[in-house]
């Protein structure tokens, strides 16, 4: 996994290496970025944590779109990976496709980045809502946000006009269905298990003609996870994702800008933990279970046709 051999692409988080005629083998790293900066400390499990969600989402999606994950199960890898016990449980073997240049963010409720546009200008990229919301008030109904897709720096947000004349109005019409039934799929398991779902973003793009699901889906690095115990509007909520992360960046008095302070010990401890906890609780799976099952020489599962 340390090597760069058939290296195709590095992301924030994700290594990307080829695998084959039309497929890559994507691998979760332990990285962390915050504020679009790639942080310089690790946070321990989080590439298998990504991981593990993205496979389970993606089995309990696939009724409503198809997706490009072929299989977790590093037995079933193409050779030189399949030897790789470091990539047992936080890579995926993928099918190529052609991605989409928009983020497809869907938002329950009104936080971050939302939360600022609407107190400026009563909107969320575009799209009008009732006066006199709180910070992390539940939405009258779950709205379509896009933003650009940034190869390096920050996403910009779209209205929904400017994402149709990017990508036609056709396919973004598509997108606003498809991520809407997405995140209410999510949404609905996690909230039976105890977490609100906030928000989420997707990612799509087409392989061999048909739009399907790409990249990751309902983990804490695209989604705001809330513990539904203790949601109260009228403030930011405690959460499962990275925002312990940017809390403490924030109180550093770090401006944001690189290169970025190093973590201490216990905000990597408790993060990696929150993590953790939102796996747990929301799959019903001992995390040390999942790591287990995808060491385990051959039927880790989580593959198409399975489950």
């Amino acid at each position: 996994m340390g090597a760069t051999e058939g290296l195709h692409a590095r992301g924030k988080v994700r290594d990307i290496y080829t695998a084959g005629p039309g497929q890559l083998l994507l691998v979760a790293s332990d990285r962390i970025s915050a504020f679009d900066v790639i942080l310089p400390n690790p946070v321990p499990d989080k590439g298998s944590v990504l991981t593990a969600f993205s496979s389970f989402w993606f089995e309990r999606t696939r009724d409503l779109v198809g997706d490009h994950l072929i299989t977790v199960d590093r037995s079933k890898f193409p050779e030189p990976y399949r030897q790789d016990p470091g990539l047992a449980g936080r890579a995926m073997l993928v099918e190529r496709a052609d991605v989409i240049p928009v983020e497809c963010v869907a938002r329950g409720y009104l936080a971050g980045s939302g939360w600022s546009q609407y107190q400026a200008a009563g909107a969320v990229c575009g799209v009008s809502l009732p006066p006199g919301l709180l910070e992390s008030s539940q939405l009258p109904e779950p709205i379509f946000t896009p933003t650009t897709k940034a190869a390096e720096g920050h996403d910009l947000p779209m209205t929904p006009q400017e994402c149709a004349d990017l990508i036609g109005r056709g396919l973004m019409e598509r997108l606003r269905e498809l991520t809407a039934r997405i995140y209410e799929r999510i949404a609905s398991v996690a909230l039976e298990r105890g977490i609100i779902v906030a928000d989420t973003k997707l990612e799509f793009g087409f392989s061999g003609g048909e739009l399907i699901l790409v990249d990751e889906v309902g983990t804490p690095d695209s989604s705001r996870f809330w513990p539904a115990d203790a949601y109260a509007p009228g403030r930011a909520q405690p959460s499962f994702d990275k925002q312990y992360v940017r809390d403490w960046l924030d109180a550093s008095g770090w401006d944001r800008e690189p290169p970025p302070p190093d973590l201490p010990a216990e905000v990597l401890a408790r993060t990696s933990g929150k993590y953790i906890e939102a796996y747990e609780r929301i799959t019903g799976e001992a995390f040390a279970r999942y790591r287990q099952r995808m060491a385990a020489p051959e039927g880790a599962g989580m593959e198409k046709g399975t489950g």
